[in-house]
């Protein structure tokens, strides 16, 4: 089965997504959002980083369109974006299958 990406998504998404997941702190914090939604207050507690701190990261991780939030009152919730990781993983797919063609 030969995984495709979108064409249209080009390098410069991709650079962006795996750009965010090289960060440890963003990685540990998509591997938390994989359990489902969650509010940054819980995200938060769990890293013990300041707001501001939490907020640049998740502005990377949204702006790439790895994780989705959704404001209720006076909190933000997060939740993963799948087609997102589909973009990378049919990405890393691609070039998985492109090493087993060239052996």
């Amino acid at each position: 089965m030969k995984v495709m990406i979108r064409m249209d998504i080009g390098y410069n998404a991709q650079v962006k997504k795996f750009k965010a997941l090289s960060d440890e702190t963003r990685l540990q914090i998509v591997e938390m959002l994989a359990g489902g939604e969650l509010c940054a207050c819980k995200i938060q507690e769990k890293f013990d980083i300041t707001q501001p701190t939490l907020s640049y990261h998740m502005k990377i991780l949204t702006d790439c369109g790895l994780v989705t939030g959704r404001r209720e009152g006076a909190w933000m919730r997060y939740t993963l974006n799948k087609s997102g990781f589909e973009s990378v993983c049919g990405f890393a797919g691609n070039i998985c299958q492109s090493i087993d063609a060239a052996k």
